[in-house]
């Protein structure tokens, strides 16, 4: 989730020490490539970045559309809270 929700950012050492880590957590550089934009070969994980990613954005409609999608998809609406929580918090830079 990390990998999407920092993609755009303009901090090349942040962004090459989070590949690092994705690396030595066993992704390959096609996983890496899919969760910088947002999606990823399993189904779940898709849903669950899609919803990290949509948390990010103000719009209430876009993020209850899109945890209607992920809990239809068969995740549990605490965790699909927890995602919310995950990427507003961690990724606020106030936080």
């Amino acid at each position: 989730m990390a990998l999407a929700l920092t993609a755009n950012s303009e901090d090349l050492q942040d962004r090459q020490q989070q590949e690092d880590a994705a690396r030595q957590s066993g992704m390959t550089g096609a996983e890496i490539d899919l969760a910088r934009r947002g999606s990823s070969f399993d189904a779940l994980t898709s849903f669950a970045m899609a919803l990290a990613i949509a948390a990010r954005f103000t719009d209430p409609a876009l993020i209850a559309a899109t945890r209607d999608k992920a809990v239809k998809a068969g995740i549990s609406p605490e965790v699909c809270a927890a995602i919310e929580a995950f990427a507003i918090k961690s990724f606020d830079p106030i936080a």
